[in-house]
């Protein structure tokens, strides 16, 4: 709330309006109320994200492939900012999960459409710059449309980035922010990952797009602001290992990938340091945010952080000394109710005692299910905050 509460105006004495989306978003919306007291508005977050709000409706939705609860809501959203004037307020609560929570697919494209090619977007491997430009194109409130339904009142977005670079267009596939791609690139997209959509989609998006422009003067009353990213979680990472006398090094806050690729070079990178390190060294600390991908050939259950964290015990094959932690920090691990896992040099053998194979369970991308056997799952719940992916890598 206090990060929030830095940014957020005296309230305005005409209409306000609270409206938002995304795994933060419920929270985001009962830290405003804190401060601003029972406002009207409707937020949309993951099943099991809501909070109690005094007066903003919060309703809950499918992620990481929208539903007809997202729909629905999504649709009264757009209703409920039409006919504003420009003297009314619209406080706009964004954070990463709101491409999928927000969900109005453009004319002729069904729900069960969008959801086949968002589903085969997330199996691809595709980064989510790429795959947030496809939402964009065949969505009737992504890339700038939210704004657009609300002018000419004057609107503020206050985002939580949970993309690397941390680029405003791209968190929850900006709903207020102007879309510079165009439908041809939606299509490139398609065809370089491999993604046969059905008919209604291609129709769609060789008949153009509804996306805003960023010279659009509907867009000129908004002002976006992100004010928590991923460089924060690292950097206060960082503080408090310094505090405890660890050599910090961090391999930056964007990083994006094949999650078992970087964990090879992050491996290779570690076990240099240990061959390198002397006598009274103090233990060094590897630092890395981003957000990682998984290209899925198996049909196993996982995410980019568990599939980063197996393909990185396979690397170190035990290696003394070395510990790592891979999380989401919304606590959600691609598509489970887990945030990540945790490794040290005891991970294979505990496997192997138990007579699994780590390399066939990563083969497979069932990640969990290897972590949930050796019990070195991290569940956190819902943490009702997204900066993204956290890295961790201890050499002692």
């Amino acid at each position: 709330m206090r990060s929030l509460a830095r940014h957020l105006p005296p309230l305005p004495d005409k209409r306000v309006l609270v409206i938002g989306a995304g795994k933060a978003s419920a929270r985001m919306a009962e830290a405003v109320e804190a401060l601003w007291g029972p406002c009207e508005g409707l937020v949309i977050t993951r099943y099991g994200y809501a909070r109690p709000c005094q007066g903003i409706e919060i309703v809950e939705a499918a992620h990481p492939v929208p539903d007809r609860s997202g729909l629905e809501a999504t649709t009264r959203m757009l209703k409920l900012v039409q006919g504003l004037g420009e003297d009314d307020f619209v406080l706009a609560l964004i954070s990463g999960g709101a491409s999928a929570l927000l969900t109005a697919p453009v004319a002729g494209v069904s729900l069960q459409d969008k959801q086949m090619v968002n589903a085969a977007l997330l199996a691809s491997g595709a980064p989510i710059d790429r795959i947030n430009t496809v939402r964009k194109h065949l969505s009737a409130v992504k890339g700038g449309q939210l704004a657009a339904a609300a002018y000419p009142a004057r609107m503020l977005t206050l985002m939580i980035s949970d993309v690397p670079g941390d680029d405003p267009a791209l968190i929850g596939s900006g709903p207020t922010v102007g879309e510079a791609t165009t439908p041809q690139d939606a299509l490139r997209i398609l065809h370089d990952w491999k993604i046969t959509p059905p008919n209604s989609v291609m129709h769609a998006l060789r008949n153009g797009s509804q996306v805003i422009s960023p010279a659009d003067p509907r867009l000129s009353r908004v002002e976006n602001i992100i004010y928590a990213a991923p460089a924060q979680s690292l950097a206060a990472a960082a503080e408090l290992a310094r505090g405890q006398g660890l050599d910090v090094r961090r391999l930056g806050h964007a990083v994006e990938g094949e999650a078992r690729q970087v964990a090879i070079e992050q491996a290779a990178k570690a076990l240099r340091i240990k061959a390198e390190r002397k006598q009274g060294d103090p233990p060094v600390l590897l630092l890395s945010g981003g957000e990682l991908t998984v290209t899925k050939t198996g049909n196993g259950i996982g995410g980019p952080n568990a599939e980063f964290c197996l393909a990185l015990a396979i690397a170190l094959k035990g290696a003394e000394g070395i510990h790592a932690i891979a999380c989401d920090t919304d606590g959600v691990d691609g598509a489970a109710e887990i945030a990540g896992a945790i490794i040290g040099p005891s991970t294979l053998d505990k496997a192997k005692a138990l007579g699994l194979v780590a390399a066939e369970h990563l083969a497979n991308n069932d990640a969990h299910s290897f972590f949930a056997a050796i019990k070195d799952q991290v569940v956190t719940g819902p943490t009702l905050t997204n900066v993204n992916d956290f890295r961790a890598i201890l050499i002692g």
